[in-house]
């Protein structure tokens, strides 16, 4: 059985099928405009705030001046000669028309014409492409994505001239039909990889995109939940992407969300960020160790306090003038855990309080939890110390994911050392070790590669920056 097309040529059918299904009447913001073009019916369709005035005012302007023996009966032939614009495609079926008409096409229809002509018009509101907030470099380029796909995607065509370089357009969601850009090297990525991911996007059966990229991440990957390590990277940096684009990685773009879902990402790769390369070589390698280092002291710090505090008899010589020895109206577990907690109250607080009074926010923080928590006997200095540079060594992650991540295993490791002292303390870092080798990428590939497997130089490079190898001409 044939299915009926849904521009056929006859100009009543197809407007009123359109003002049917669009319902123009009563939808403020769709709008329509009827005219004629050498001598026959035609009407634009589009979005008020979306297209460009100017520009459909010049297009209309060379439309007037069409003559009828000129129109002929080739729709794209009546293109090519008579609208002299560059984005313009041709689609008859229903899916296409209006799916580009609600994002922010302009459709023309036309008398005689079984198809129907989209001209890219549009023009999205959006914000300044500035550097991100949570992103920032000390040195580097100060740009950053915006909510609108194709802006996002012209920043990396700015940095990758290269015909190898590869942007793809998929729709998700039934409702939404999100755009989504698969960007990579056609000769560096993993094809494996990017068939994978092609065919994941293909089978994705969802209504919207509601969180943007996290519920695509949660579409992509099925694995297993309660491992809070992040499978995905994210970056608003165009910088970044680019960069991760030309070692082999892909990138995904999600429109109305300003930043870029990089795949595969390992724990290596969490735990780098641009001020890495902007730096020379031994700057940008200090940065890493150190990074790695308060990641790992972010997590055994508290649990091995606790561990001294409980049993005072294990605190070696050397560490004698930090040995805890008084009375508490509080368990310090208790402390600990009620200091958890309000780290996170005054990050939410931090959020959500309006930027002229998060200074004062700040003092009243230090001032109440500072001082008077500790003189009214519910927190200890010691505990109160450690806390806080837990939570500054928090802070040097880039990804919140991973800061996160390290916070759920260090409340497991506090319990279990509560709980069985010295090898419940052994059992905690276990538990972190394989929550982290255990883990697996979106290719299915280890995430502490190349540890495993190993190559040794790639494994160096991972923490020891080298410097850029030019190429002898």
């Amino acid at each position: 059985m044939e299915i009926e097309k849904f521009i056929t040529g006859n100009f009543e059918k197809d407007t009123d099928k359109i003002d049917q299904l669009l319902r123009i009447q009563d939808s403020f913001d769709l709008l329509k405009k009827e005219t004629e073009i050498g001598g026959r019916k035609a009407a634009f369709y589009f979005i008020n705030g979306f297209c460009q005035e100017d520009l459909m005012q010049r297009l209309q302007d060379s439309f007037y001046q069409v003559k009828p023996e000129q129109v002929g009966e080739d729709p794209k032939r009546f293109s090519d000669c008579f609208i002299p614009y560059v984005e313009v495609d041709l689609y008859g079926d229903e899916y296409n028309v209006i799916t580009l008409l609600l994002s922010g096409v302009t459709c023309m229809v036309m008398d005689g014409f079984d198809q129907a002509f989209l001209i890219d018009t549009r023009q999205y509101p959006a914000r300044n492409v500035m550097e991100p907030e949570k992103y920032k470099v000390l040195r580097g380029s100060r740009d950053g994505f915006v909510e609108t796909i194709v802006y996002n995607t012209a920043l990396i065509r700015r940095r990758i001239r290269s015909p190898k370089y590869m942007c793809e357009i998929v729709r998700v969601g039934t409702s939404s039909r999100t755009d989504i850009a698969i960007c990579y090297m056609a000769d560096r990525v993993d094809v494996n990889l990017l068939s994978r991911i092609k065919k994941q996007l293909s089978r994705i059966e969802i209504d919207s995109l509601p969180m943007n990229q996290e519920s695509l991440a949660e579409c992509l990957y099925k694995g297993h939940w309660f491992n809070p390590f992040p499978k995905f990277r994210y970056t608003e940096r165009p910088d970044t992407a680019a960069a991760e684009i030309l070692e082999g990685q892909v990138a995904i773009l999600v429109d109305n969300s300003p930043a870029a879902m990089l795949l595969p990402t390992t724990i290596f790769d969490v735990i780098e960020e641009a001020d890495d390369y902007y730096f020379p070589p031994i700057t940008g390698t200090y940065l890493r160790l150190a990074r790695a280092f308060m990641a790992v002291m972010s997590f055994v710090l508290i649990p091995l306090f606790l561990l001294y505090a409980n049993h005072p008899g294990m605190v070696p010589d050397w560490l004698s003038f930090a040995q805890y020895n008084q009375v508490d109206h509080i368990p310090i577990f208790w402390q600990i855990i009620l200091l958890e907690l309000s780290i996170d109250g005054l990050k939410l607080a931090a959020i959500n309080t309006p930027s002229t009074l998060n200074t004062p926010l700040s003092l009243i923080a230090a001032i109440v939890i500072g001082d008077y928590a500790v003189q009214t006997g519910w927190f200890n200095p010691h505990t109160m110390l450690y806390m806080a540079v837990v939570a500054i060594a928090n802070f040097t992650h880039e990804n919140y994911e991973l800061a996160y991540s390290i916070k759920f295993l260090r409340i497991i490791a506090v319990i279990l050392t509560q709980l069985f002292g010295l090898w419940g303390f052994i059992a905690g870092c276990i538990v972190g070790v394989l929550a982290i080798v255990m883990n697996r990428t979106i290719a299915q590939t280890s995430y502490i590669e190349p540890l495993v497997p190993f190559r040794s130089r790639e494994f160096l490079q991972r923490f020891f920056r080298v410097s850029i190898k030019t190429k002898n001409k």
